[in-house]
């Protein structure tokens, strides 16, 4: 398994809906980059002016993250993004 180091977090997209309100069905050019994903790992923290700096984002959230942030990354078969913790905005109830 994959382990984010400092404040860095291993994400997996959750995919969107393929079809519309209505019921139209999306193809894949028309859907928009999905922007909820699940937490798969996170790291320890980073140390700032010698004190650690907690994470309050834990394994198993659903969180928001900015459109294009983070890199993506091939492992086993499956894609990943590893993003900072400053990169997600919210986390999804």
């Amino acid at each position: 398994m994959i382990k984010p180091l400092a404040d860095r977090v291993l994400i997996k997209m959750i995919e969107g809906e393929e079809t519309t309100k209505s019921g139209i069905i999306l193809s894949s050019g028309a859907k928009e980059k999905p922007q909820i994903a699940e937490v798969l790992a996170v790291g320890e923290g980073q140390i700032v002016d010698g004190k650690k700096e907690e994470m309050y984002i834990k394994v198993g959230d659903k969180v928001i993250v900015s459109k294009y942030a983070g890199t993506e990354i091939k492992y086993e078969g499956e894609d990943y993004i590893i993003l900072k913790q400053s990169d997600i905005l919210a986390i999804v109830d």
